[in-house]
């Protein structure tokens, strides 16, 4: 780290030069303006531009010709999150139609389109202008989605409605689209005080929001693990009494509640409420007593349990996540302006 001493200007001004390296590889000189944030530790941060202006990053993957699927879709999640907008996967051979299936995939949960497709070489371009995104809108959009999928979640489960089931698994793309778009856009203002200052975003509040988009992905994850288990359970419906669904149906619908109640307070800075949702996701031993119904039922079958257990668990998942959501909001609230 350089070192630089302060002069005086006059009888009040202060001044520092800056380094002659830094001006030249920003183009800058006499007369130009640059932007100055003041940090929560108080350091200053000086950016060369005043506002931000999208930059068309590429980034070039290699490809091993026997190359694993998944280890090539992590490749393209990185280069996406890191701010690319666009992303050369290149062979030395032709990809194998396994490796071009795992790319077609991996673009629908990502704002990625396929630009070029060609035997040896795949384009893809991101379609998103960071600069025209709101984290907040795309929170609640992404808080929307996931919220319709626990009310529907909730009725297949009490009326036994496969469908219904059936129609929360294709939501979930649609959450992992806007985790995945958000996360890269918290990524990028981390790393450019000019698109920060233009969401309005400090980096505590990027650090909050990073919190909260991973905990609702969390409860959507949730939500479709149970539809999965109760796609299962419907050959077994015969021999679950109606006592145990109603339990079910009402611990679920408490968690979810709270979690709905956990986000609206995050964008409305109150902390009504929080204590009790922390509480009920510490102390809720209803779902102990649901299991023990369960287990006791001379009539279910053994995978039967496992998948009712399956649901339990994750419904005890959702109210953590929701406690988790509670302590980000009573931390935000108490963070010094």
């Amino acid at each position: 780290m350089e070192r630089r001493k302060i002069s005086s200007l006059g009888k009040y001004s202060l001044i520092v030069t800056l380094p002659k390296k830094w001006t030249n590889m920003n183009r800058l000189q006499s007369g130009d303006e640059v932007s100055i944030d003041i940090q929560g530790d108080g350091a200053l941060v000086i950016h060369p531009e005043l506002e931000y202006t999208a930059k068309e990053d590429e980034v070039i993957l290699p490809i091993n010709v026997d190359e694993d699927v998944k280890m090539i879709q992590r490749k393209i999640v990185g280069s996406y999150l890191n701010g690319y907008d666009t992303i050369v996967l290149t062979s030395g051979k032709n990809f194998l139609s396994e490796q071009q299936d795992g790319i077609r995939s991996i673009v629908k949960s990502l704002y990625l389109r396929i630009y070029e497709s060609h035997a040896n070489h795949i384009t893809l371009k991101a379609f998103m202008d960071e600069s025209l995104a709101s984290i907040d809108s795309g929170v609640e959009r992404m808080h929307i989605i996931t919220y319709s999928m626990a009310r529907d979640v909730i009725n297949a489960l009490r009326d036994w409605d496969i469908e219904l089931a059936k129609s929360v698994l294709s939501l979930e793309e649609d959450v992992d689209q806007f985790m995945f778009f958000l996360t890269r856009l918290i990524r990028t203002a981390v790393n450019n005080p000019a698109l920060a200052s233009k969401l309005q975003v400090s980096m505590s509040d990027c650090f909050d929001y990073h919190l909260l988009i991973n905990r609702i992905e969390y409860v959507a994850d949730g939500l479709t693990s149970i539809s999965e288990s109760i796609i299962s359970l419907y050959d077994y419906r015969a021999s679950i009494t109606e006592d145990i669904i109603q339990s079910l149906t009402e611990e679920a619908t408490k968690a979810i509640g709270y979690y709905e109640l956990a986000v609206d307070t995050f964008f409305e800075d109150s902390i009504d409420g929080l204590g009790e949702i922390i509480d009920f996701a510490d102390e809720n031993k209803v779902l102990d007593d649901i299991l023990e119904k369960i287990s006791v039922n001379g009539k279910m079958d053994s995978h039967a349990i496992i998948l009712f257990h399956s649901i339990l668990e994750n419904i005890q998942r959702i109210s953590n996540y929701a406690a988790d959501i509670a302590e980000i909001v009573i931390d935000r609230h108490y963070s010094p302006e």
